[in-house]
Order: structure tokens, then sequence, then C-alpha cells
């Protein structure tokens, strides 16, 4: 069984998942499950932390896909932060480094942040 921890806070920006571990087929469920219940509201962003990731399949990169899908469904964005190498890779490999934002660090993601006007 794979070991996933995830930790979320929120800040003005809007929602921010740590996750660390293993994101995999065994894992995955948990997040799709989870990303729903998320305190996301319109104009702000979800930042997605995978700076402690040691495993990230296929699984994996649809849960990314989930969470920019529910981003958009509350007219907010997604932005991936701390990417490790090797989902970096995979992510080019298959177009999505052209679909997520990425920052070296949540706190980066946090201050590219702008609050929407009007």
């Amino acid at each position: 069984m794979s070991q996933l921890r995830i930790r979320t806070r929120t800040t003005p920006s809007g929602p921010v998942i740590e996750l660390a571990g293993e994101l995999d087929h065994d894992s995955a469920p948990e997040i799709r499950d989870f990303l729903p219940n998320l305190p996301i509201k319109y104009g702000q962003q979800l930042v997605v932390d995978l700076g402690g990731l040691m495993l990230c399949d296929s699984s994996g990169i649809t849960v990314l896909i989930a969470a920019r899908n529910i981003a958009l469904a509350a007219h907010s964005t997604v932005v991936l932060a701390a990417v490790p190498d090797m989902v970096s890779r995979t992510l080019g490999i298959v177009g999505l480094d052209q679909v997520f934002p990425t920052h070296p660090t949540a706190q980066a993601a946090e201050a590219a942040w702008t609050a929407p006007t009007g």
C-alpha cells in the first residue's frame, strides 16, 4: 500500500495542498475524493505543492488534471509548486507543461497571484 501525506492550508490567494510520498494508483482516489471539498473561491488559485513527492504515476497525473478541472469550475486557476524532475519530465512528454503554470515554491506561487479586479 502506498503512503501519501496530504496537508492543506488556506491563504488569501486560495487553498494550498501539499503532497508528500507516493501519488499513485492506490492513493489517487483519496485525492480525487478530497478535491471537490476544497474551499476555493472565484478568482483564487489552487496551489498543488509537489515538493514532497517520491513517486507520481499516470494516476497521479490524472489527479493533477482533476485539480485543474475543479479550479476551472470555480472560475479559478491551478498552479504547481516545487515540481520534482520526474513529474516535470512527464508533464513535458504529454504536453501538460503548457497547461500547468509552475513555481519553485508554494510561497512563490502565492506571491505571484494577483486578485481579480472588478
